[in-house]
């Protein structure tokens, strides 16, 4: 009885991971116009909500992901606090699921399935056959948790002791609140709490009253993974996870103080008898009671956002004045947060934002280079902000490898690890570019310093080179900002030309040696800062050719 208990709620929370992994391949361009339709608009973020979550199949998954959107600047508050009263009506499609009466089926779908998926190289059937097989092992895996709890139904000592958790007054009330709250915690899984919860009230050892004070303490329960999600985040963040928690133990609280004639409303408004039995293959079941927990389910968290959402606005407001900000220097990147990795298409969109954001400052650092170059003194801001730059591409470019680096370990769809690959190879080139432009200001900084300066020929030459390879850079940023992988032929194109320009300048630089006596520091200062350009060539080649890679 144990080990069936524990094997079917094994498999149930598998098929859960399954399920949601599934979906989320098969609909991950649609997770990310989701996500970026919410707007403040709190009625369009709220339903941005729902639809996550059930793609996802956890509101867990979307709460956390929602904290680690604010996190990283790309939500706001309001945003999330829509979003979050969205997700907590999602999850109750779970309980909807469970209701239907296709556990005997769950073991035939999970095989089928299994072998598509196994067999298959579609890699959207590959994928959708994962979805079903998740679906069919929740069915299972709730079928034996059935047939457990049926086992204990026959044993006197444990019907004794669950019948000490009777929701029938409101010590009781609150001792099974407590109970459901703590097996949530412990599971980390509503869905799985809720699907124990119809199989206690199936086989009976449970009343129904039973079953929904369990059902509100799962809804607290939950609201711990954002709350440690939270932990080491903004205060924006951290807003956002207090009011996940605030928005369920408020439901609960008032719900609580209704909830005898709250267990009689749920039975008229659905019409049935909860105490209703039905004998299959023998055993004696209560076949009302998982339309009467999902309904309970249903109703809680509908009417609480109906609640909530009018004062939504007024919330974030509270909120913000209750959590002050804190000052405190950050020194990682907010938008690569590894909460997100629970959701590998979106994932690779914040990923993806970071490359971005170090292809523009490669760019930025080839324009304050051209003015450092430009002036006899250059100015000390352009020259704090170039060295400020390098540094902030690497430490980048180590943070942007870590996170694909455990986001390819994960089962992935193709594209996502094709875009994993290029991501990775672009965020190398980024940095290797910024390092040859710091080299570039070093080599004019140390001739500065030692009162040495180039001839106007030799530093236009070099401000002309300069400026043909911050176009050939900017020409690939922006087309991986738009999204346009077809930039090989015109990279290679414009590279072709920045090498001819270099030979041309070593040619022209080494007949001007042979007819003037030149200063050996300015010799080796403009070859070396002519090798360097070449270089960077080269890598904006590569990022070309990674973009390419990409489709």
């Amino acid at each position: 009885m144990t080990t069936t208990l524990i094997g079917g709620l094994g498999i149930f929370l598998l098929g859960m991971k399954y399920m949601s992994q599934g979906l989320q391949s098969i609909a991950g361009a649609g997770l990310r116009r989701l996500i970026g339709a919410v707007t403040n608009n709190r009625i369009l973020a709220t339903l941005v909500g729902f639809l996550v979550t059930v793609l996802v199949q956890s509101s867990s998954v979307t709460t956390v992901m929602t904290v680690g959107f604010v996190n990283g600047g790309l939500m706001s508050l309001t945003q999330a606090i829509g979003v979050i009263m969205g997700a907590n009506v999602g999850t109750t499609v779970t309980g909807w699921i469970l209701v239907l009466k296709i556990g005997k089926y769950g073991l035939p779908m999970l095989g089928v399935s299994a072998f598509v998926y196994l067999f298959s190289r579609n890699e959207k059937l590959r994928y959708t056959a994962l979805a079903i097989m998740g679906v069919g092992m929740v069915f299972f895996g709730l079928e034996l948790m059935k047939d457990a709890c049926a086992f204990l139904e026959d044993m006197p000592e444990f019907k004794t002791w669950f019948l000490q958790f009777q929701a029938n007054t409101f010590i009781g009330l609150y001792q099974c609140m407590l109970v459901g709250c703590i097996l949530t915690v412990l599971v980390q899984s509503s869905s799985a709490t809720l699907g124990i919860t119809i199989s206690l009230a199936t086989t009976g050892l449970i009343p129904f009253e039973t079953a929904a004070a369990l059902v509100l303490g799962e809804n607290i329960g939950t609201t711990v993974t954002a709350l440690l999600a939270s932990i080491g985040t903004t205060t924006n963040a951290r807003r956002a996870a207090y009011f996940h928690f605030l928005f369920n133990i408020t439901g609960v609280i008032w719900i609580s103080t209704i909830f005898f004639w709250y267990v009689r409303f749920i039975p008229w408004i659905i019409d049935v008898d909860v105490a209703q039995t039905t004998v299959v293959n023998g055993e004696t079941i209560y076949s009302n009671a998982p339309l009467a927990i999902a309904t309970t389910h249903s109703v809680f968290n509908i009417v609480n956002t109906i609640v909530f959402l009018p004062f939504s606005g007024i919330i974030a407001t509270l909120l913000t004045r209750l959590v002050k900000d804190q000052p405190q220097e950050i020194s990682h990147l907010q938008s690569l947060d590894i909460r997100i990795l629970e959701t590998p298409a979106l994932a690779i969109d914040q990923s993806r934002g970071v490359v971005i954001k170090m292809g523009v400052m490669c760019d930025e650092m080839a324009q304050i280079l051209y003015r450092i170059l430009s002036r006899e003194k250059p100015e000390p801001e352009d020259v704090e902000k170039l060295f400020q730059y390098e540094e902030d591409l690497d430490r980048m470019q180590d943070e942007v490898t870590s996170y694909i680096t455990h986001l390819l370990a994960m089962d992935l769809t193709q594209e996502v690890i094709s875009k994993g690959r290029c991501q990775l190879r672009m965020a190398d080139e980024y940095e290797s570019i910024s390092d040859y432009l710091q080299r570039i200001a070093k080599f004019r900084l140390k001739l500065n310093k030692q009162g040495r300066v180039f001839d106007d020929a030799h530093n236009n030459s070099l401000l002309d080179l300069l400026t043909m390879v911050e176009k050939q850079l900017n020409h690939v940023t922006t087309a991986y900002q738009q999204s346009h992988t077809d930039v090989v032929s015109a990279t290679i194109r414009s590279g072709t030309e920045i090498k001819h320009k270099v030979k041309t300048l070593q040619r022209e630089h080494l007949e001007y040696l042979s007819a003037e006596k030149v200063d050996p520091y300015i010799n080796v200062s403009y070859t070396s800062t002519l090798n360097a350009l070449r270089r960077v060539r080269d890598h904006v080649i590569n990022l070309a050719e990674a973009l390419a890679g990409e489709k």
